[in-house]
């Protein structure tokens, strides 16, 4: 892989580009409203040979003289990703020359690439913007104290990230975060889960964090939730609103569990939804 094959997108001035951590595992027995056999088909007949792989997209936004980063990946925790700097030197960027790193939440697959295996920060000159709920919630001890012990590390995990940014953290609760860049609400993934949309010269582009971990079953069967939100229930609303605001909108989608393409839409058939991945484009 180099430079020159890195999925990418021109919304007006800006140059968004899909950079990836590499994968996750986990087991279907952790979703909701389906049985693991019609997963693992939706799987297989979407062409997936590793059915319970999750991919893990960051994506690098360029343009108005800034270098910024959407989410850091898992950055090697439980064996998960590990691949954004390499995928970034590919991309002809040095971890120094991200100056903000936009947080759609803060589970481990998503802020563990913040620090190294030596508690430094692996962005240094990065300001790390984050949702003032999502902030909250982890630095809470009363949440941590209630958490089970299996979502505990967690916490830890978002409580070093934000101690290593502590001198260069922002919150916000609404509104546009960056230059062309606006939050956009996303209940109930995480207390704070933030989609961005990137917008510049009449072109518009959705980061949509985690509204789906398996995108071929979560698209056309919205009804289906993950063990990982917070509240199942109103996760599942909220995919169903964005599916259906996307597929009217006809809007440009980058999730962070997309495959390597990083880059798709939503289209409406009849009563359900499919996922269309963009034609890929390079940095050339």
């Amino acid at each position: 892989m180099s430079s020159l094959v890195l999925p990418n997108h021109q919304i007006g001035d800006l140059t968004i580009t899909a950079v990836s951590d590499g994968y996750l595992h986990t087991s279907f027995d952790f979703l909701a409203n389906i049985d693991p056999v019609d997963a693992s088909r939706m799987q297989e007949k979407a062409g997936i040979a590793d059915h319970t792989s999750i991919h893990i997209n960051c994506y690098l936004v360029r343009g108005g003289g800034r270098t910024v980063l959407i989410d850091a990946g898992a950055g090697g925790l439980k064996q998960w990703g590990g691949r954004l700097k390499t995928t970034l030197l590919l991309a002809g960027i040095q971890p120094s020359e991200i100056d903000a790193i936009l947080l759609t939440h803060a589970h481990p697959d998503h802020v563990g690439g913040l620090m190294d295996a030596s508690g430094e920060a692996v962005f240094p000159n990065a300001e790390l913007v984050v949702h003032r709920r999502e902030a909250a919630f982890w630095q809470d001890d009363s949440n941590l104290n209630r958490a089970p012990e299996r979502a505990r590390g967690n916490f830890l995990v978002a409580r070093q990230a934000f101690d290593g940014y502590r001198e260069r953290l922002r919150t916000f609760d609404a509104g546009e975060v960056l230059l062309g860049m606006s939050a956009v609400p996303l209940p109930c993934h995480t207390a704070g889960h933030t989609g961005y949309r990137l917008e510049s010269g009449g072109q518009n582009l959705l980061v949509w964090g985690d509204i789906v971990h398996f995108p071929e079953i979560q698209i056309p069967r919205p009804d289906v939730s993950i063990a990982f939100d917070q509240d199942a229930h109103l996760a599942a609303e909220t995919r169903t609103r964005l599916l259906d605001l996307a597929s009217s909108e006809h809007l440009l989608i980058a999730g962070m569990h997309l495959g390597e393409l990083g880059f798709a839409q939503v289209e409406r058939r009849s009563a359900t939804y499919r996922i269309a991945y963009e034609e890929y484009r390079s940095l050339a």
